[in-house]
């Protein structure tokens, strides 16, 4: 996918001032990339591509979830936390421990406006919402099995689990299922097709 196609694929799906959004973002990403390591160097030439549409296609496979906040654990450089909350008009919080990326999305947030964007310096495990999660996503974070450990509390049965993988996506799968129970699927990345994302439905431990 060309940077070109992927500018496409996210203004045919939702409109052009989302992408007008993200084109912001993507300015302060650059931007902030000078002061700390937000993303691989390597990737910022094909930024909507990776990282972008990377994220938004997340949204797609949650289209069914319940009302409520996606939570999007270790967010870091706000992918795809920051791209949720442009893309949807859904309550998202952020998490993430590291101050100065903390003091970047907050800043991200309020530049761009997302009045339902939360930031929140914390680990996931010392998190306490409010409400449970309608959704979580994570990227790039940790061992599937170790991540469902560290997130459960903020979840219930309803939950959708979005979570790009890679290419171990599916042994990942077969390693959680030794502790973990529910309905798990592997979604191929439309970026990278060697890739995949774990979805995952009623979700609890064995």
């Amino acid at each position: 996918m060309t940077e070109g196609e992927a500018r496409g694929w996210i203004r045919e799906r939702f409109g052009v001032s989302r992408e007008t959004l993200l084109e912001r973002y993507e300015v302060l990403l650059r931007a902030e990339a000078r002061n700390q390591n937000l993303i691989a160097a390597s990737t910022f030439n094909t930024l909507w591509a990776r990282h972008f549409v990377d994220s938004a296609q997340l949204v797609p496979l949650v289209s069914n979830a319940q009302r409520g906040m996606w939570l999007d654990v270790g967010s870091g450089a706000g992918l795809p936390g920051v791209v949720a909350g442009i893309l949807l008009d859904r309550p998202v919080v952020l998490v993430e421990p590291r101050v100065r990326r903390v003091s970047f999305l907050q800043r991200v947030a309020s530049e761009l406006g997302l009045i339902r964007v939360t930031v929140q310096q914390s680990k996931v495990e010392s998190y306490r919402p409010t409400n449970r999660a309608a959704i979580v996503s994570a990227r790039a974070v940790a061992e599937l099995s170790r991540l469902l450990s560290s997130t459960a509390h903020c979840t219930d049965s309803s939950t959708v689990w979005v979570l790009p993988k890679g290419r171990n996506a599916q042994s990942e799968v077969e390693a959680a299922q030794v502790k973990w129970q529910g309905v798990f699927h592997v979604e191929p990345s439309i970026t990278q097709p060697d890739s995949g994302i774990v979805v995952a439905r009623g979700v609890r431990p064995r």
